[in-house]
């Protein structure tokens, strides 16, 4: 026996030592020439075996000593030592080359017939030549199985069942190297056909021209001819209400109501007449931030992939989408904006127009509702004083829906303190979620009522009152003003412009002012 170093690799721990440690195992001396080398380190030779059948033994004969240090690998869970145990003793595997050496080495007569020589050799050991060889699957789609009916195998060598016994040792050798199956002659100059069974890529070479895509601005006959049922449905159901309510309002109990509440009650005592300048510039500043935040809500709504982001400097954990910052920040904007109007509302005691002062404002607010689906409309006169239906309209708006809309926006936002887990609990961001957008579709029905009756019950009137703060008491006096409509004409120039203009081109220089712009 001869002792000889185990191989030591890498090391287990960064800056420990080489793995396994300098170890030395005793391995069996052989006399054959050329074995050595072909041995690994650990592994032995169970007995000699005789010259001839050195090589076929050096070749496939791979097992660890008896004595041999068995090499440990990972813990088998966290914090463990290394598998397999250090007590653990090597097992000497019993394979088809270790069976077949032994059987070498007891009787060379046997030797022909061992599995370890090849798996050339057992071929053509077992297929006689001229026999027919074994067809598979076809080389072309739909052909014939491969190889051709017909073909046949033959032997480059003789066969081991002729050779001698004793012989078969050293014939071994030269007939796994030598031994082949020979096929008929074919042509394999071209390559075979075959089908195309991957994405030809992003940009292919021969890619097919793809349908075109129905048009959401053209819809089909189907959908054209629906909507025009839709809407001829709509159509005769509101001229149905229409028409059941004026029968509704010329009964005689009907009458009285109207009589008794004529849609409007009377301000308390000192009441202001008019509109101060202020106010139609503060209705200005709504409207233009309303839109753009509108705008910019759906924006964020709908943006799945941002392409620019904007981060505070010195947080890079408020990291948001150019879109959304400027989102909170007409937020802010508008905020302001209201907070504004609030303060000189109750400090110049305009607040008795839109607060309501009476109950009278309920029944009231029904005759106008009632007036106003039968066409008859009540008589309007902003100036001194509105309808109770505007009234309530004009309230909600302010001091409900303007809140809610600004405590589920601060909800959502970065605003909203983290650490806060108490508070987050009790006002979930799934209810702001749920109420923000539905505020959002109120703001924008609103906005389309509103605009309507302004424009319906007295356009040059109207807007003399909300843009030029020109009025009389006599509705009439300022029928032929056009002041107004010229102002609002120049608001909305302005709010389309912003429209068309809030795009990352534009808003990325002011939002660098604030913080940080990048592209990701």
């Amino acid at each position: 026996m001869a002792e000889r170093m185990l191989r030591r690799g890498l090391p287990r721990v960064a800056g420990g030592d080489p793995w396994p440690p300098a170890l030395t195992v005793e391995v069996a001396e052989t006399s054959v020439p050329g074995a050595a080398e072909t041995m690994a380190a650990e592994t032995i030779v169970p007995e000699p075996v005789a010259s001839e059948a050195a090589p076929v033994a050096a070749e496939h004969v791979v097992a660890p000593a008896a004595s041999a240090v068995m090499r440990r690998g990972l813990p088998r869970i966290e914090g463990g030592e290394p598998w397999p145990a250090a007590s653990a003793a090597p097992v000497v595997a019993t394979s088809p080359a270790v069976a077949a050496a032994t059987s070498v080495a007891e009787t060379p007569a046997k030797v022909a017939a061992a599995p370890a020589v090849g798996t050339a050799a057992t071929t053509a050991a077992t297929t006689a030549p001229g026999a027919a060889l074994r067809r598979g699957l076809p080389r072309v789609d739909g052909g014939e199985p491969w190889p051709p009916a017909g073909m046949t195998a033959h032997a480059s060598t003789p066969s081991l069942e002729d050779a001698p016994a004793a012989d078969a040792a050293s014939q071994m050798a030269p007939v796994q190297a030598s031994t082949t199956v020979a096929i008929a002659a074919h042509d394999v100059s071209t390559p075979l056909p075959f089908r195309r069974s991957v994405w030809q890529g992003k940009a292919p070479r021969h890619a097919t021209e793809p349908e075109p895509e129905v048009s959401r601005l053209r819809p089909t006959w189907t959908q054209a001819i629906g909507g025009l049922m839709g809407a001829a449905a709509l159509g005769l159901v509101a001229a149905a209400g229409v028409a059941l309510v004026r029968a509704l309002l010329s009964m005689p109990f009907m009458q009285d109501f109207l009589a008794m509440y004529p849609g409007e009650y009377h301000l308390p005592e000192g009441a202001q007449v008019g509109f101060p300048a202020w106010v139609g510039w503060q209705h200005f500043f709504n409207v233009f931030l309303m839109v753009l935040i509108i705008r910019s809500g759906l924006r964020v709504r709908s943006e799945k992939r941002p392409t620019v982001f904007w981060t505070a400097r010195g947080n890079a954990k408020t990291k948001i989408s150019l879109t959304l910052w400027f989102h909170q920040a007409l937020d802010i904007l508008w905020l302001t904006n209201g907070v504004i109007f609030v303060v000189l509302l109750f400090v110049s005691g305009h607040w008795m127009r839109i607060v309501p002062t009476s109950w009278e404002v309920f029944p009231n607010a029904f005759s106008a509702l009632l007036q106003y689906i039968s066409f008859d409309w009540p008589t309007d006169n902003g100036w001194v004083n509105y309808n109770s239906l505007q009234q309530l309209a004009y309230f909600t708006t302010v001091f409900i829906a303007a809140p809610l809309a600004v405590i589920t926006g601060v909800r959502m936002s970065g605003l909203w303190p983290k650490k806060a887990e108490r508070l987050s609990k009790l006002y979930p961001v799934e209810w702001a979620r749920a109420l923000h957008f539905p505020i959002m579709l109120y703001f924008v029905a609103f906005i389309v009522v509103h605009v309507a009756l302004v424009m319906l019950t007295g356009m040059l009137r109207n807007l003399n009152h909300m843009y030029a703060a020109q009025g009389s008491v006599d509705p009439s006096a300022y029928a032929g003003n056009w002041l107004g409509f010229w102002i609002f004409v120049a608001s909305l120039v302005v709010i389309v412009g912003a429209w068309f203009a809030a795009r990352p081109l534009v808003l990325a220089p002011i939002a660098k002012v604030f913080g940080n712009v990048s592209g990701r």
